[in-house]
């Protein structure tokens, strides 16, 4: 049964049918209706009377100790009372307009959860589709549908070297172990280029063009010396052996580099900047200036362990985010709900309805979806 249905019957908005879906999984075991009692306390709670900072390292601390097992299918709200189960929580700190009546309104919904696919782009041009559960071998290198994966070779100086793209759309995502060891994770809407074999002693260079990866950089102790380079259109990170996060996509106004451990340094321009671990440069495109922040590195990266981990988000940001995982469109009808802060930790692996329901039980915000959109209202 999905959680939607649970916050439906809190709601007193369950269908006829639906009713009938929740009372037989009501009533199949005591452990579903202890649950359902346990959900209800937290949904009647005033959220806002919570501390958020300890609530938020609390979810935090037990989301990652159950990360590595499967939890019961139909759960799918994480909240305070001891309990972590599968998806959202939601904080709300600027008042959004209510709307006592608010019914969803599925006009047609065409919205499906992301998965791993990308297209791969050889050197002379052909593009191959590469999706979960099709395996392929495409000359050094071969994919099991989740992660591509080229031979560990060197090419020669005096030969021009031979580049590939890997392109992951929206509602995707994709990995790729490249030729020296080095692992990178792209993220839904994001292309990187790279050569198929790095040239042997010289530095080794990478091109974010687009979108957000995560890197766990294969040591130059390992590679003959040779130090590891990632460039964006603004930037250049320098690497020495090490795991970070560069989010640069064109419809945000900066581009973010996380440091997990190791040490980079960012250089736009004539001005360069040390990251430590827990460090994030902030570059605005077209600037020269580099910020520097400590951050929570866990919301930063949680998306490469199949995780969103939203810290006092405005909405609007939430949603760019989930619009490139379930490719939809999202439209706001007051500007204004987009300022809405959340906190909230939710599983790739979840219906976006899901999501949804849990954004109208908090807010009341009234929301619409049609084909591929959902429109706030």
């Amino acid at each position: 049964m999905e959680f939607k249905l649970i916050i439906k019957k809190l709601n007193g908005t369950l269908t006829p049918e639906e009713a009938t879906v929740f009372d037989q999984w009501f009533n199949e075991s005591p452990k579903h209706a202890a649950y359902f009692e346990k959900v209800k306390v937290m949904h009647d709670k005033d959220v806002g009377t919570i501390k958020q900072d300890k609530a938020w390292r609390t979810i935090e601390r037990k989301l990652e100790r159950k990360t590595k097992y499967r939890i019961w299918r139909y759960a799918a709200a994480a909240v305070f009372a001891g309990i972590v189960v599968s998806t959202f929580l939601f904080r709300k700190d600027v008042q959004a307009p209510l709307h006592p009546e608010s019914q969803t309104e599925v006009v047609r919904s065409e919205l499906k959860i992301g998965t791993d696919k990308a297209i791969l782009t050889l050197t002379d041009g052909t593009e191959i589709a590469l999706e979960k559960g099709s395996s392929q071998t495409l000359g050094n290198a071969t994919s099991n549908g989740q992660e591509i994966v080229y031979q560990p070779t060197y090419s020669e100086e005096t030969v021009p070297p031979e580049f590939n793209y890997l392109t992951v759309p929206r509602g995707g995502q994709f990995s790729v172990a490249l030729s020296d060891g080095t692992q990178v994770w792209l993220n839904s809407e994001s292309q990187l280029k790279y050569p198929v074999a790095f040239a042997k002693g010289g530095t080794r260079v990478v091109e974010l063009l687009y979108g957000e990866a995560y890197f766990e950089v294969s040591p130059s102790t390992e590679n003959d010396g040779a130090p590891f380079k990632v460039a964006t259109e603004t930037q250049e990170v320098t690497v020495l052996g090490t795991q970070f996060n560069i989010k640069a996509y064109g419809d945000e106004e900066t581009i973010q580099t996380t440091l997990v451990e190791g040490k980079v340094q960012v250089n736009v321009g004539k001005e360069s900047s040390m990251l430590r671990p827990k460090q994030q440069s902030i570059v605005l495109p077209g600037s020269n200036k580099i910020e520097v922040k400590e951050v929570d590195v866990y919301s930063a990266t949680s998306w490469k362990k199949g995780i969103f981990s939203f810290n006092d988000m405005p909405l609007g940001e939430i949603m760019k985010v989930l619009a490139r995982w379930y490719d939809i469109d999202v439209v706001f009808g007051d500007p204004a709900l987009k300022n809405s802060s959340f906190t909230g930790v939710l599983r790739k692996n979840q219906h976006i309805e899901v999501i949804l329901e849990s954004i109208k039980t908090t807010t009341n915000m009234k929301y619409e979806i049609n084909k591929k959109t959902v429109i706030f209202k």
